[in-house]
Order: structure tokens, then C-alpha cells, then sequence
């Protein structure tokens, strides 16, 4: 590991991480983990960075081999004052990656064609402390490992970096021409359709139930993909949405032909100094508007023996997830069905924890526990070749993971759902749920409406705007 101290600049009079992104959004495969949710430790930090040094694109085995082998060439030392994410790989991994991880039948549907993997090799971060109000710019030097070259990068980059701040935004792109979906279905609500009919998803729900009671799976995550065509460019949806659904693991990925656009609540993996934790999400109810309603609703969703039991089995499958990668007697469950309020709904939320044996890389980390099980079901493998059967598309970006592999070591990944898809000019946003043996059909059809809440509202603006403007005509 390199003892090469990068070139760090305090920034905090210059630029706030909103005013960043949108400067640095012109600018090729730009980059925003947000902790737009404040308040919590889980909320502290956020990043942005573009144009990276590398882009590794794929989804085969050695796209993954890449992404570890690039990992150790640029490997760095923490500096320890400053934010977890010094520089490093940020991207994504899509959900569908779990093919070649395991042996599972394709989709029957996939129309916007998504890299299985995308990450860039970022050499220049921009990072904010959101409860200090500090912020700094910190440039590797990266792709350079001469010290004395790698040290004039470092500057030359800093400084070019720092011409992007406050620049005036212009040039965002249009969404592009609409392609052509495999059958839809209207939802009621104005310019949505998916990919289910509202009878079709509660019939799909219906035959999950029935693989549960075959002994097949305990657990089985369905989900039903909403679309609509895009009506403005990316950078403005993705501010729209943080303003109507903040979280705390959301962000924003420019992937060239698409950006993901996601207000995850959700994390999957955290690994600082070979400490790994991941944070499953089980049980849902929508807020109130009434603060005693408010309280009620997550009382009773605290007190749900089919919620619970959903999020314990969930826990389990997680320990076992994590027991794959660390030391024996490490994996402890350190937060159990805790309640966990959000802007349009409450969750119930676990933290399972472990430490990383010897000689486990971050990317063994993932491809031993991806995609996180909160979003599969248990049994896993079984649960994923149900949801093949089931779904009639593919999921894409939804259900797999965003954020970043530091060239330190850190890494920390969301869970990519209440996520949008820009692509092809459409915005597809997958919604789902958990399916036990005590599942509603129709029940849980309304709950993935209720997870969609937060996403219609940021859309229904534009494509209510787009719907009278037709209608004037």
C-alpha cells in the first residue's frame, strides 16, 4: 500500500454537495452518493466526482477480475480525518449480475440492456461532512504511481476539477427518443404503465404463495416495473426526487446512454477497517398524516408477527451471507426489527455485522453475497429462479447496488430500490415487496404503490405538465 499523501483542499467556503453536482454534472460520468436524509450517522457524509481515469463496463467473471485486480494496482493508505471515501471505484452493480454469480434462467424481457456492472476509477473526490459543514477536495493522482508524476496529476487535477465548481449549468441533455417496451399495462395513474396488469401481479403474488406452501422458498421478493416516458433531462429528476423522497443512501450515476437516479433507504454492505455490516430493510406501512395515525401505524407495524417474522428470516439468510467471508463467531446481529421512519413510509430495519477474514477482498465480499437478500428472498438461489419465472422483465439497476470500493479498502454499497432508470427515453421504476405464507395478494399489490410513493411524486409534475400541454393542442 502506497504512503503517497494525496492533494487535499479545504473547500467548505467555496461549494454545498448540491451546487457541486449540478456544476460537475456537465462533465462526463458524473457521480452524487447523497445522504440527502440528514440526522443520523447513516447520513453524514456525501460525495461527487466525474470523469474518471477508467471505466470498467460488463458483467462476466473478469469484469469483476478487473475491478479487484484495478483495486490493489491504485491501493492507498486512509487518511484518517477525513470522510471514508478518498477516491476510489464508484458504480453499480445491476441486479441481473446474479446470473453469473449463480446459475439462473435469463429474463424473458429486456429492453433497456444495462451493463451488469459499471465503474469508474474516480482519482478526484469531492467530499462533504454534513454535521461538521466541512468539505474538502482530494486528488490521488491516479492514474500515475511515479511519486513524482503522480504528485504534479494530483495538482493538475485539483485545479482543473476546481474550474468546474460554479460553473453555470447548460447543455443537459434531452431525454431521448422513446424505444419501444414489450406489452404494457395502464395503471390508472396518468402517462404509468407496467409491466404487470393489476389482476396479472396479484395472480403472480398468488403462484409466490404457492411455491412458500410447496416447501420451495420461505420468503419471495416480487415486483411489478412502472414506466413512463422521460419528460425532462436526469440532473433535474434526480434533484426533484431528493427534494420529495430524501434518504440516506440515495445518488445519482451518469453511465453515458442511462443514469440511475435512486432515494435508497437501504444499505447492503459497509466494510471500514475489515468491519463489514449490512442493514436488510423488512416491513413496510405508509405514514399518516395525523402524528397520533403516524404513531399507531408504526406501532402496529412493530408489533406484525408476519412483518417480523419476514425480517428475522431475512436476517438469517444475511448471517449466513456474511459467515461466507468472515472470521468464525464474528457475524453478530447488532439491531434487530428496529423501526425506522422515512419520508413516505416506516420500515423495519436489522444490522447484522462481521469481521472479514484474511486476505477477503471487497469484491469477494460481493460476489459471495450479492445481490443483498432483502430483495431476493430465502432461500436465495430458489428465490431468484421464482422471480425469473415471475417477472416478466428484467430488473436492471433495481435490486442491485450503488456506491463505492475506496482504493483504501472502504467500501459501501445501497440497495438500489426506490431507483429510477433513465434509458431509451423512458423512467422505468421498479416497486416490490416481500411475499411470505401470510401474504394478501392484493394487499401486497397496494403496499408496492405505497414504496412508489415518494417516485410518483417526483415524475407527476413533469408528466402532468407534458399531459396538458397535449391536451391544449
Amino acid at each position: 500500500m502506497s504512503s503517497f499523501r494525496p492533494y487535499v483542499l479545504e473547500i467548505s467556503s467555496r461549494v454545498n454537495a448540491v451546487d457541486a453536482f449540478r456544476s460537475l454534472s456537465q462533465q462526463q460520468r458524473c457521480v452524487f452518493l447523497d445522504s440527502a436524509r440528514g440526522g443520523t450517522d447513516r447520513s453524514r457524509y456525501s460525495f461527487v466526482a466525474a470523469d474518471p481515469f477508467e471505466v470498467i463496463v460488463g458483467g462476466e467473471g473478469d469484469s469483476l477480475d478487473t475491478l479487484e485486480r484495478r483495486l490493489a494496482e491504485f491501493s492507498t493508505a486512509t487518511i484518517p480525518e477525513l470522510p471514508p471515501l478518498q477516491g476510489g471505484a464508484i458504480g453499480f452493480f445491476a441486479y441481473d449480475l446474479a446470473r453469473n454469480l449463480e446459475k439462473l434462467p435469463p429474463p424473458r424481457h429486456d429492453e433497456f440492456q444495462l451493463p451488469m456492472l459499471c465503474f469508474g476509477l474516480y482519482d478526484v473526490v469531492l467530499a462533504f461532512d454534513h454535521q461538521t459543514d466541512d468539505a474538502w477536495l482530494i486528488s490521488q493522482g491516479y492514474p500515475e504511481t511515479n511519486t513524482e508524476a503522480r504528485s504534479r496529476r494530483a495538482k493538475e487535477r485539483a485545479e482543473q476539477v476546481l474550474s468546474w465548481l460554479g460553473s453555470v449549468e447548460s447543455g443537459k441533455r434531452a431525454p431521448a427518443k422513446v424505444g419501444e417496451l414489450c406489452t404494457q399495462f395502464e395503471t390508472g395513474y396518468d402517462g404509468i404503465r407496467s409491466n404487470f396488469s393489476a389482476e396479472g401481479f396479484v395472480e403472480a403474488v398468488s403462484q409466490g404463495i404457492e411455491y412458500i406452501f410447496a416447501g420451495d422458498v420461505f420468503q419471495v421478493n416480487l415486483a411489478q416495473r412502472l414506466v413512463c416516458p422521460a419528460a425532462t433531462d436526469s440532473v433535474s429528476l434526480y434533484l426533484k426526487l431528493r427534494e420529495c423522497n430524501a434518504a440516506p443512501f440515495a445518488g445519482y450515476l451518469d453511465l453515458g446512454e442511462h443514469q440511475i437516479i435512486s432515494a435508497s433507504p437501504e444499505r447492503f454492505l459497509k466494510v471500514t477497517d475489515r468491519c463489514v455490516e449490512t442493514r436488510p430493510i423488512k416491513g413496510t406501512r405508509p405514514r399518516q398524516v395525523a402524528p397520533e395515525a403516524d404513531l399507531f401505524a408504526g406501532a402496529e407495524l412493530s408489533a406484525s408477527g408476519k412483518d417480523l417474522a419476514e425480517n428475522v428470516m431475512i436476517v438469517d439468510l444475511m448471517r449466513n451471507d456474511l459467515s461466507r467471508v468472515s472470521e468464525d463467531d464474528s457475524v453478530r446481529v447488532t439491531q434487530l426489527c428496529e423501526l425506522e421512519v422515512y419520508e413516505h413510509v416506516q420500515h423495519l430495519v436489522s444490522v447484522v455485522e462481521g469481521r472479514l477474514r484474511d486476505g477477503v477482498t471487497n469484491v469477494e465480499v460481493v460476489r459471495r453475497t450479492f445481490p443483498g437478500g432483502s430483495i431476493t428472498g430465502a432461500p436465495k438461489v430458489r428465490a431468484m429462479e421464482i422471480i425469473a419465472e415471475l417477472e416478466p422483465t428484467s430488473r436492471g439497476a433495481y435490486c442491485g447496488s450503488m456506491g463505492y470500493l475506496g482504493f483504501d479498502g472502504a467500501m459501501d454499497l445501497n440497495i438500489l430500490i426506490r431507483t429510477i432508470t433513465a434509458s431509451r427515453g423512458w423512467w422505468q421504476f421498479p416497486v416490490g415487496g416481500g411475499i411470505v405464507a401470510q401474504s394478501v395478494p392484493e394487499s401486497e399489490r397496494r403496499e408496492t404503490w405505497t414504496k412508489a410513493e415518494g417516485i410518483l411524486q417526483a415524475v407527476s409534475g413533469w408528466t402532468d405538465a407534458r399531459s396538458s400541454e397535449a391536451t391544449s393542442r
